[in-house]
């Protein structure tokens, strides 16, 4: 289904979730009708894409801002061009190969992450994000008031997330519900990260096999959504509903974007 407002469409990509937008340039902002707009969309959508923006490091900061705040990573490498910007390129900083959520050492974590391509592989660094909140609703109801009350347990130490960490000892530790109410829509939705140390509130071998399970699930295929990427496509997501993988097909290929973080206040669509 594609959806027309004023002279843009948000035509939807997957059954599920994910959506392009087409018609905004990005570059020049965008008036308070159109960014209400578009906050409607992330929040019935949780993946929005947009192509060929080519954001300068200050465009890419504004264009979060139309949906949360932009936030100041403490341990993270900045782009010399802007403090709220953080520069990857996988040939230096390795590749996020593995299903996760980001901003785990954080409590709440990020809301929202983002970003900004601008050398990708001539093939292949496709990116997949796979609906936690459908995950969840496919479980059984005694099985959901099993994960009710237990949580997961990760690194809380900030600096083991920046580009490129060595990923030294875990010092501290922080714990995330494996049930998450999404704090704009009230939707529950699965919450876990391959990186987690472990569940609280269960034995150790009863924590192995429901995360075992739970992780499976939550990758299954059925949940996912795949985007492929060319340079200056721009990306956003729900970081409190969704999880993803950056597919490693493309060998030593380049890889370079920008990524920009948006935590609360969440910015929402007028009743």
């Amino acid at each position: 289904m594609t959806t027309t407002v004023a002279n843009y469409e948000i035509r939807r990509a997957g059954p599920r979730f994910g959506a392009e937008v087409t018609g905004i340039d990005l570059t020049a902002g965008v008036d308070e009708r159109t960014a209400d707009d578009l906050r409607q969309a992330f929040r019935d959508h949780k993946v929005l894409v947009f192509r060929g923006q080519h954001l300068t490091p200050e465009q890419h900061v504004e264009a979060v801002r139309i949906f949360a705040e932009p936030f100041d990573h403490p341990t993270a490498v900045k782009d010399a061009a802007h403090p709220l910007v953080y520069p990857y390129n996988v040939q230096r900083t390795g590749k996020a190969s593995t299903w996760h959520i980001g901003g785990l050492w954080r409590q709440p974590v990020f809301a929202i992450e983002s970003l900004t391509y601008e050398v990708v592989p001539e093939l292949g660094g496709h990116t997949l994000w796979a609906d936690l909140q459908a995950a969840y609703d496919d479980l059984s109801e005694p099985f959901k008031g099993l994960i009710e009350s237990v949580s997961a347990v990760y690194d809380a130490d900030a600096a083991n997330y920046a580009q490129g960490s060595k990923r030294l000892g875990v010092q501290e530790t922080v714990e995330h519900p494996l049930v998450l109410e999404h704090p704009e829509t009230g939707r529950k939705g699965l919450f876990l990260s391959t990186s987690a140390l472990g569940l609280t509130g269960v034995t150790a071998q009863e924590g192995k096999v429901l995360l075992d399970h739970l992780l499976r699930h939550a990758s299954s295929p059925d949940y996912t959504i795949r985007f492929g990427w060319k340079a200056g496509d721009f990306v956003l997501w729900d970081n409190r509903a969704t999880w993803h993988y950056a597919v490693d097909d493309y060998g030593d290929g380049a890889r370079v974007y920008r990524k920009v973080i948006g935590v609360e206040p969440v910015r929402q669509p007028a009743a």
